[in-house]
Order: C-alpha cells, then sequence, then structure tokens
C-alpha cells in the first residue's frame, strides 16, 4: 500500500470530508486545509508528495497558492479542481505550475487513479533525484540545487554527496569513501577526503563547524543525515 503524503486544499466541508475518507481507506496519509492560508503554510510547511488543490479558495485563491509553491522552488505534483467547463481556468492553473486538473464533479476513482499515476512516476524519479532538507541532488543532470537555485559543485565534491546521499545513516571510513569516489589514485590520502568534506560542508552546511548533514565519527570517518 501507498504511504505518501498527499495535502487536500478543499473549502466544501462534505467534499473535503469525503476526498479525505477515500485516500486514508488506500493508504495515503491524508492532510487537509480548508481556506487558502491553511492551505499554503501546510504546504510549505510539510512539503507533501501530492497536493489536490481547488481554485476557488476564502482568501489566498488556488491559483496564488500554485504560483507561491513554485516560487519555493518545490516541485511536487499539484492537481486542480475547476469547474466543468472553465477552459480559462484550466490553461492559468497550468501555466503557474499545476501538472493537471480535474473538472467537477468528478468520478473518484479516476482522481484516485490520476494521483496513483503521478505518485508512481515520482517514485521511479526519485531513483535518480534524491532531495534532504532544502536541498535537491539530480544524479543524472549531475546538478545541486537549493530551492531551485543551482550551487556548483567540483566533480569530487560531487562524488562525495552522491555516495553520502545513497548511504544516509551509514558510517564510511575514509578508506571507504577514498575507494568509492577517488578509485584507486595512489596520489590521494585521507587528507583528501577531510579537505572534499570540508568544502562541502561550507556549501551545503548553514554552520559548517555545526554541521548537521555531514557527521564526523571520531577516527572511524563521516556519517551522512537527512
Amino acid at each position: 500500500m501507498p504511504n505518501e503524503a498527499i495535502l487536500i486544499i478543499k473549502d466544501n466541508p462534505a467534499m473535503l470530508r469525503g476526498l479525505k475518507d477515500n485516500f486514508v481507506f488506500k493508504g495515503y496519509h491524508v492532510k487537509t486545509a480548508k481556506d487558502g492560508e491553511s492551505g499554503l503554510n501546510e504546504a510549505l510547511n510539510s512539503k507533501p508528495d501530492l497536493i489536490i488543490l481547488d481554485i476557488m479558495l476564502p482568501g489566498i485563491n488556488g491559483y496564488e497558492i500554485c504560483r507561491l509553491i513554485r516560487g519555493e522552488g518545490l516541485n511536487m505534483p499539484i492537481i486542480i479542481l475547476t469547474a466543468k467547463g472553465q477552459e480559462s481556468d484550466i490553461i492559468l492553473g497550468l501555466n503557474l505550475g499545476a501538472d493537471d486538473y480535474v473538472t467537477k464533479p468528478f468520478n473518484i476513482h479516476e482522481l484516485l487513479a490520476r494521483v496513483n499515476a503521478f505518485l508512481r512516476r515520482r517514485r521511479q524519479e526519485e531513483i535518480r533525484q534524491s532531495q534532504f532538507g532544502d536541498f535537491t541532488l539530480n544524479l543524472d543532470s549531475r546538478q545541486l540545487s537549493r530551492r531551485g537555485k543551482e550551487i556548483e559543485l567540483t566533480p569530487k565534491e560531487f562524488g562525495l554527496l552522491a555516495l553520502f546521499v545513497k548511504r544516509t545513516g551509514c558510517a564510511l571510513t575514509r578508506d571507504e569513501i577514498l575507494k568509492l569516489v577517488w578509485g584507486y589514485d595512489i596520489l590521494v590520502t585521507a587528507r583528501s577526503v577531510d579537505r572534499c568534506v570540508n568544502t562541502l560542508r561550507n556549501k551545503i552546511e548553514k554552520d559548517p563547524g555545526r554541521p548537521i548533514y555531514i557527521k564526523t565519527i571520531r577516527d572511524v570517518g563521516y556519517r551522512f543525515e537527512s
């Protein structure tokens, strides 16, 4: 069963409850919001795996929510709910960053199928893309970004970070890191690992002196925590 988190932002209490019950029954973790402001705050704070977003909401409307979410560099799928035949609503929503739309009244089974398809593709994509904190590491493009802004890494820094992310929570010795990132270059020593860790910390840690991601394990090496 799925265990992804879904946020539903809808001002109609009966419909909101019905949507939540259906998605909970399918195994999703569901959070809800009844107005635009609380929905936006929930989206930015909890960063759900997918958002179902009504257009007409009290306070901040769905268009503005969509725009602000994308402005923060968040890329979770957004499905908007719109009135039947309102093509201009659909076009505007898609242009502001929504991924799909469902017209009201809609079939709950169709909505469940669309959500499942989006999250299935997202699970497949995450194999090649990892997130920690505000950072996204893309293994295909060999890029690290923070809230959509690219952070330049040297080839060795990228290789080291990719190794850390793949082995999150694991203790890695300096010799192990040397073999996996540097290969068998006889001119490289364990000090090269320490220097690379220091430069990488300067780029991803808020306070490199008190790292929250790359932890030093005394007399052993390092451990990455996301």
